[in-house]
């Protein structure tokens, strides 16, 4: 094993060149820190990554506050796909467009995983105070001596790095995290996984014609319910649309029993025929893209000894159906980045502060986002989902500052996840029962209404019937 080396104490150790961790690297950066990042993989600008794996990304107001932060806001316009709604395609009859909202001028927007990734190392190499350091796997770290153990990558060979704090971004499959559990059993240190039966594959819808034009509408998310199953799709630049299918591994209609090109077209002909009309290359993505595992990730402490901090998915990893994933992991950014102006270089305060604020938003993201699984594969297609989907949209138009549970999650970054999470369980849970009575909305007293919920929603908290 080579001889220790030392980051000085104003060096930060980031592990892990991923979304989180470029855009982590950028701020301290700017904040005047020396900083290392270490990355397992190649560097992605230069190696030919594999594909299929990489579900889109949808960047919302959470996010978006994060590029602004560092400076990057203009990937948004320049790169992304502004999408106002969702297109609801069912086994029968015609598509249907559900507004997200309806404000004006409130999307989400489609945006590729690999592309930001570029885009934000790109931007650190306008930074000389940041260094990157590429197939460099980190094996262990001793959270007593504050050291780390990396392997290269190229050769194999192993070396021990001392440093005052590491900040762990490295993903669900944390070696940080890993590191943590065997290591600090003293701490009571607890971790849970939970997978979905489901899993996930990666198809495509290619571009209509050589200028880039759309098969399907351009600025919605698309969606094929089909209660235990659905798919989605996600427009790119270039007029292709990212394609996942979700669905069970095992059974007559899993993932393992569609294996040859004459079973995927009896599926799709029965479940989305309309999606394989415009799916020219079904059977080969659907046989050479890998079938991918779905699950959520809880753990706590996220620091051990104050000198690592798990952040983003390393803490935190959740399923995609919110969409909310990459935007929960940057705005550990910005919450780590207000602790720092509220504490200067006191970390012992900063990686305190950051778990317990960050540990019940957290796990707020994560259940919200099992639950919109549920909603997007079987809700949708509901009557009464559809008509309280209508009334909301109708009290938005009217001006009234009232916000759907999707709205106080995707355009309201001011409000923490869990706070979003009660609030807008409570409102649904009226407006569902609400709705049961409702048969013309176009006639509701919207004002009256809007009280009628905020009168709801106190009472129950009052009653500490919070879930």
């Amino acid at each position: 094993m080579a001889t220790a080396q030392y980051i000085k104490k104003d060096g930060i150790i980031i592990i892990g060149a991923g979304l989180c961790g470029s855009l982590l690297g950028i701020r301290l950066a700017q904040r005047g820190y020396e900083v290392h990042i270490y990355e397992s993989r190649p560097d992605m600008r230069k190696a030919k990554i594999d594909g299929g794996r990489s579900i889109n990304l949808a960047l919302s107001d959470r996010g978006i506050k994060a590029l602004e932060l560092i400076g990057m806001q203009h990937v948004v316009e320049r790169d992304g796909i502004p999408l106002y709604g969702r297109m609801i395609h069912p086994a029968e009859g015609e598509a249907t467009y559900m507004p997200y909202s309806g404000r004006s001028g409130e999307a989400i927007h489609s945006i590729s995983r690999g592309g930001l990734n570029k885009s934000l190392l790109e931007e650190t190499e306008k930074y000389p105070n940041i260094h990157l350091y590429f197939n460099q796997r980190c094996v262990d770290v001793n959270f007593d001596e504050h050291n780390i153990r990396f392997e290269n990558g190229k050769g194999g060979e192993q070396y021990t790095l001392e440093c005052e704090r590491i900040l762990a971004t490295d993903g669900a499959g944390s070696a940080v995290r890993r590191a943590m559990m065997r290591h600090t059993t003293e701490k009571r240190f607890n971790f849970s996984q939970d997978f979905l039966t489901h899993g996930y594959k990666e198809l495509s819808i290619p571009a209509a014609d050589e200028k880039g034009n759309f098969r399907i509408e351009k600025n919605a998310l698309h969606i094929w319910p089909r209660g235990t199953q659905m798919l989605i799709a996600l427009p790119n630049l270039g007029g292709s649309f990212t394609v996942t299918l979700f669905q069970d591994f095992e059974g007559p209609d899993g993932f393992n029993a569609l294996n040859t090109p004459e079973k995927i077209h009896s599926f799709f002909d029965k479940y989305y025929p309309s999606a394989k009309a415009n799916m020219p290359d079904l059977v080969n993505d659907f046989l050479t893209n890998p079938s991918a595992n779905l699950g959520t990730i809880k753990c706590y402490p996220w620091q051990i000894n104050h000198f690592s901090l798990l952040m983003g998915d390393a803490a935190h990893a959740i399923v995609p159906f919110y969409g909310q994933g990459m935007n929960c992991a940057f705005e550990d950014v910005c919450v780590l980045d207000d602790l720092m102006d509220q504490n200067g270089d006191n970390w012992v305060e900063i990686f305190d502060r950051f778990q317990e604020n960050r540990k019940p938003d957290g796990d707020a993201i994560a259940d919200l986002a099992v639950d919109n699984f549920y909603e997007m594969r079987t809700s949708t297609t509901s009557l009464l989902f559809q008509r309280k989907k209508a009334l909301e949209t109708k009290m938005e138009q009217a001006g009234l500052p009232y916000f759907s549970k999707y709205a106080l999650v995707t355009f309201r970054p001011d409000l923490k996840y869990r706070e979003a999470l009660v609030r807008g369980r409570l409102q649904d849970d009226f407006l569902l029962e609400y709705c049961k009575t409702v048969t013309d909305i176009n006639q509701v007293d919207y004002v009256q209404l809007q009280a009628d919920v905020e009168a709801y929603i106190k009472t129950a908290l009052q009653k500490s019937e919070i879930y």
